[in-house]
């Protein structure tokens, strides 16, 4: 039985919150502030009028997926998911809108990740859950760029090692590590051999 990588995409295969904030910008006279924490409060209207929480929400409908194609590839991110895949099963798990995964998975094969994917919505720990039961329980490594779905992964999942990863580098330094995470690496060199490690040890995460 092969281990089992379940990894995100948006800001930890590819860029997102960069190409969002250009867009935004662009089509909506919105300033967007990468090195804020909260999405919703880091939107500001230039002829200053409020903009409410549930507004980013329709934005982000916006974006996905018909903007899509402004999205770049993190660094070392394909080289190194072509290196795991010599050794374990790979899903990407993205928390878009089931619609948008037809999108998503044309996306990914644009740039030589070809794997399958999955649509979630809300916290991602009872998805991881289900997917590592399906491979069989192997032992599984999650990587995510938000520390509520790493704490959804420890409650639903505590087999699961669980890897923190921001790969935005002008938003990363202002996103502390996520408590729930086993680590937290923001490079793909370091993260393929963190992760290949943890393959290695053939342990779960709670053993």
């Amino acid at each position: 039985m092969k281990p089992l990588l379940i990894t995100d995409c948006d800001e930890v295969l590819l860029h997102m919150v960069r190409h969002f904030g250009t867009w935004l910008g662009e089509a909506h006279e919105i300033d967007f502030k990468l090195a804020h924490g909260d999405m919703a409060t880091s939107m500001t209207r230039r002829d200053g009028t409020p903009l409410a929480r549930e507004e980013m929400w329709s934005y982000l409908d916006g974006f996905f997926p018909a903007e899509m194609g402004r999205q770049t590839l993190v660094p070392h991110a394909a080289e190194s998911i072509a290196a795991l895949a010599q050794i374990a099963d790979i899903v990407i798990l993205t928390n878009l809108q089931d619609h948008c995964r037809p999108a998503r998975t044309a996306q990914l094969e644009s740039f030589g990740i070809v794997h399958r994917v999955e649509t979630n919505q809300g916290g991602k720990g009872t998805r991881v859950a289900a997917l590592a039961a399906e491979f069989g329980n192997p032992v599984t490594v999650f990587v995510d760029d938000l520390a509520v779905h790493l704490e959804s992964c420890a409650t639903h999942a505590p087999h699961v090692h669980r890897l923190h990863m921001v790969s935005e580098p002008d938003l990363a330094p202002h996103v502390p590590p996520a408590p729930a995470a086993h680590a937290r690496i923001d490079d793909w060199r370091a993260a393929k051999d963190w992760i290949a490690a943890r393959f290695a040890e053939a342990v779960p995460a709670n053993a």
